[in-house]
């Protein structure tokens, strides 16, 4: 459990986030967290190699096809 805060809202802004269904304490969490990059840089970190270990095998396969096929703008890209 985090740290209890108050803020003040627009309170159509408010309805309508209850409206939504929206967590106002996760999405608050989250817009912090991409608005201060340097936050739990660490955790973060270990957490996007922990996907890429997950992932390995497909981001494998997918470099595999653009080096034997290539992309399919290759034909198209003016750079």
């Amino acid at each position: 459990m985090g740290e209890r805060v108050t803020i003040e809202l627009d309170a159509a802004v408010l309805a309508a986030a209850r409206d939504a269904g929206i967590d106002l304490s996760v999405l608050l969490t989250q817009a912090l967290r991409r608005y201060l990059p340097n936050l739990n840089t660490a955790s973060r970190e270990e957490e996007a190699r922990k996907w890429y270990e997950e992932n390995k095998e497909a981001v494998d396969a997918v470099n595999r096809m653009i080096a034997e096929h290539g992309v399919f703008s290759d034909g198209v890209r003016s750079f």
